[in-house]
């Protein structure tokens, strides 16, 4: 029986999130305790990659990490962002926080609708001109990379933030007694093993989301017992509700 579940992502700002709609049917405790943190990289790092932020017209923001460490390092090198700097986000979401930074203008922000750089694909390929800068985490995959080189756009990746384990206190330790961990990130199950060395998995439900972290739980040598987007069940919150729907009795 599910009673406890941990969720390794930040506590939704919302209070229409899905999340509390799933606790309040089920009658089930949701904590929300990210695994991971992001850390920005310093002006010094960054110069390694010998990128140079005005070579570049247009940026590819694939979440809110990348816009305040972009607009961050950026500061720290004394970069002056050009008023024509256009801005390609993969959701409005994205988009609509750049206004954090610089004005919002629709004439040089634009986004998706699905989240995936696939669906920003073909608004990137009309502006085929344009020199693409990809700020990216120091844990990711190449699949945008050969995403951007199948329609031959001008691009660059760069690392302008880092994933790090958020380590548990001993008192965390002490009372990690959940019924069910729920994990988006390969960094999450790293996470996972380092802090709980001696992790004995028994009775206790792992769900995943996303195929690179599936495999994370897989090679840890763990037991996947929820792996979502499904065709079904896109989002990690309609996986949870079936799930839990089914193992009710």
């Amino acid at each position: 029986m599910i009673k406890k579940i941990l969720v390794s992502q930040p506590k939704p700002t919302s209070e229409k999130s899905p999340y509390y709609d799933i606790a309040e049917r089920f009658g089930v405790e949701l904590v929300f305790r990210p695994f991971i943190k992001v850390e920005g990289m310093s002006a010094r790092e960054f110069r390694t990659q010998k990128v140079n932020i005005l070579d570049y017209t247009a940026v590819v923001f694939t979440s809110r990490h990348a816009i305040d460490h972009f607009f961050t390092l950026a500061k720290e090198l004394r970069v002056q962002i050009p008023e024509d700097m256009k801005y390609f986000c993969v959701t409005e979401t994205i988009a609509l926080y750049i206004q954090k930074y610089v004005q919002y203008r629709k004439r040089k922000v634009f986004f998706g609708s699905t989240g995936r750089v696939d669906d920003l694909l073909p608004t990137m390929v009309k502006h085929k001109t344009e020199k693409y800068l990809v700020p990216m985490s120091d844990v990711h995959t190449d699949s945008l990379t050969r995403l951007l080189d199948s329609k031959k756009l001008q691009h660059k990746e760069c690392v302008m933030y880092k994933t790090v384990s958020n380590d548990f206190t001993e008192e965390e330790i002490k009372t990690f007694d959940y019924d069910m961990l729920i994990f988006f990130s390969p960094s999450g199950i790293e996470s996972l093993t380092k802090n709980f060395p001696d992790f004995q998995q028994g009775n206790i439900v792992i769900a995943t989301f996303g195929p690179a972290t599936a495999k994370a739980v897989h090679d840890a040598g763990l037991r996947l017992d929820l792996e979502a987007p499904t065709e079904k069940y896109p989002s990690m919150t309609g996986a949870l509700q079936h799930y839990l729907l089914v193992n009710e009795e």
